[in-house]
């Protein structure tokens, strides 16, 4: 998919995601965000960047960790997220966090002025993800950390059917290479390349609950990737493909609901202390 193409759809699936994110997703992806920020060792006076903040699950966390004296950037390519953020920063009382709309593969921030970079769980949607790392690589100090979490292998995310799915009813990549940087030991390559160094790699295992068949197709359809091809598929479409994704995830039926496995990737890797 040509890559200007590729950012407006997820800029439209995740303004539209913006307001039900954190009901749907921030149990699921707590796993990952623990480890993100326990790899992290956030401290006091810190200046943090957080790219692909979404609703803050991140930022918000990583503001009371560096405290009144540090500060977090948060930027997303979603409009509505940034806003998200801001008002949750704002009700919180957290005057050390900026947020900006911006692209992650062309960060509009001085180099050398992060000690600490975060991406939880965003870089698997940006359409160059190699040119997204070497930017976060640029803007950090020398000995700052980044710490990057993805998607794992597809064979262990249970609700991987998603993609076909969808694809089958629209000409739509996407996310081709949704699941690329999971595979393998494929991000600390990329980490590497963008000239990061002690690089360290740890898949996480974890559950994903769903209290019952419609919050689970609601997680995957009404926000997020799947967000336009759903917004224009008609009734007729949206119950055969609500009707194969509960069928593709009923080996993880509990009751009533549902507990799909999945698999996060998080790696952390460290600017040489002196470029």
């Amino acid at each position: 998919m040509e890559a200007r193409l590729q950012r407006r759809i997820q800029r439209y699936g995740w303004d539209r995601a913006a307001s039900d994110y954190e009901h749907l997703w921030r149990a699921q992806l707590g796993a990952a965000h623990t480890q993100l920020l326990a790899r992290a060792s956030l401290r006091p006076g810190q200046r943090v960047l957080d790219v692909a903040c979404g609703t803050g699950l991140i930022a918000l966390a990583a503001a009371e960790a560096v405290g009144p004296l540090g500060e977090v950037v948060g930027v997303d390519l979603s409009a509505q997220m940034v806003e998200a953020l801001r008002q949750r920063a704002h009700d919180r009382g957290l005057a050390n966090v900026q947020c900006a709309r911006m692209d992650a593969e062309k960060l509009a921030l001085h180099d050398a002025s992060f000690d600490v970079a975060l991406c939880a769980l965003g870089l698997m949607f940006v359409p160059d993800p190699e040119l997204a790392v070497r930017e976060m690589r640029r803007v950090l100090r020398p000995g700052g950390r980044a710490v990057i979490a993805v998607w794992g292998e597809r064979s262990r995310c249970g609700w991987s059917t998603v993609f076909p799915i969808v694809e089958a009813e629209v000409a739509s990549d996407v996310c081709p290479l949704f699941f690329r940087l999971g595979n393998g030991n494929t991000l600390a390559r990329v980490c590497a390349d963008a000239r990061l160094e002690a690089i360290d790699l740890q898949r996480v295992a974890t559950t994903m609950a769903y209290a019952d068949a419609d919050e689970a197709c609601s997680a995957a359809f009404v926000g997020g990737p799947m967000a336009l091809a759903w917004s224009r598929f008609d009734d007729g479409v949206r119950a055969r493909v609500r009707e194969r994704y509960v069928e593709s995830i009923a080996p993880w039926r509990h009751g009533r609901g549902f507990r799909i496995p999945g698999e996060f990737v998080v790696v952390s890797a460290s600017v040489p202390a002196f470029r």
